[in-house]
């Protein structure tokens, strides 16, 4: 594919560079995680307001015009997209390619692995929330453990590395020191990168209940019953939304992201795409931009950069979970995006 016209790069009001893409290709999932969805799930998207192959790399490709560096499939459950390797493969023909990771529960991805890092993707992150299969079942309503672990295996395997994991800890329910203690020790033996995230308003039942978050500071004190965390330093963190902690000396380290309680706002570089074709400006955003209506209605590219960049220019300068007047965003995480 020719090299794309550079735009100006993504900035907005409050001088922030947006680097990363989140694209989710799907709202669907093969797990009803109580923290993203009930047990009887909700309603899809639409099958005609989907994104198609052309429509998602197309639109990638505008905002890589525009300095994007990283895109990151996300869903749902991408892996439930039957071109996916297809989307990928179009991303990775993109010029300048940006890098393509993926978050995933990992099921399937035992099957995929291969034609995913061949068709150009670099790296996953699987959602791994307990290592104990009663656990699992409690908190994803579906006995698939095993499915994860073998797609967590075969991605390591594969060559889609760093496999990182997304650990979501919940009171009373997966927060037990000896079993937080065991995720690490699992990541640590196959060299895995494990980042703890605190549990964020962004489920569909509007459930969400602080009292019931462990914060970054609780789940780093598991940690320590059982080992030494030494903090990297502000510099060694960029923007990445992870504060690492290198573990009994290292090199490994063990990440925690404190959206709530801590939060990065002030340097965050990320912008989402829903799997129907709408920009948000942030996790939390309550209004959107759409991009799939004037594209299919003959948009130019930069007709569409224009609208991504008016998006990116209401952002603003923080989520305001912490906020009395916060209001959760109607969308739930599934059709979000990551």
């Amino acid at each position: 594919m020719p090299a794309a016209a550079m735009r100006d790069p993504l900035v907005d009001r409050y001088g922030r560079v947006h680097r990363d893409l989140r694209i989710s290709v799907t709202d669907r999932c093969s797990l009803r995680c109580t923290y993203c969805m009930p047990e009887e799930g909700v309603p899809w998207l639409a099958r005609p307001t989907m994104l198609s192959t052309e429509e998602v790399v197309r639109l990638a490709g505008v905002a890589v015009s525009m300095g994007i560096e990283e895109v990151r499939l996300t869903g749902g459950e991408p892996l439930l997209r039957r071109d996916l390797v297809d989307v990928v493969a179009g991303m990775a023909a993109l010029d300048p390619a940006p890098e393509i990771s993926m978050t995933t529960n990992g099921i399937g991805l035992d099957k995929n692995a291969p034609a995913l890092l061949a068709a150009g993707m670099t790296r996953v992150n699987v959602s791994l929330d307990t290592l104990r299969r009663d656990v699992f079942i409690a908190l994803a309503k579906r006995d698939r453990l095993d499915g994860t672990l073998a797609g967590i295996r075969a991605a390591a395997d594969a060559g889609l590395v760093p496999v990182k994991i997304n650990t979501v800890l919940m009171r009373g329910v997966n927060d037990d020191a000896a079993d937080v203690v065991a995720l690490l020790d699992f990541a640590l033996e196959h060299g895995y990168e494990l980042r703890f995230i605190e549990q964020m308003p962004l489920d569909a039942q509007h459930g969400w209940d602080r009292s019931q978050m462990l914060t970054g500071e609780e789940i780093l004190a598991k940690l320590r019953t059982a080992h030494e965390l030494t903090p990297q330093t502000p510099e060694e963190r960029g923007s990445a939304p992870a504060e690492l902690f290198m573990v009994d000396g290292g090199p490994a380290t063990v990440g925690v992201i404190a959206s709530v309680t801590m939060p990065f706002c002030g340097s965050c570089d990320r912008v989402r795409l829903t799997a129907d074709g709408m920009i948000r400006n942030c996790l939390f955003a309550t209004g959107e931009t759409d991009l799939r209506t004037p594209m299919r209605e003959g948009a130019s590219d930069d007709e569409l950069a224009a609208l991504l960049r008016s998006s990116i220019a209401g952002k603003l300068p923080g989520h305001g979970i912490n906020q009395p007047d916060f209001l959760q965003p109607p969308r739930p995480m599934s059709a979000i995006g990551g």
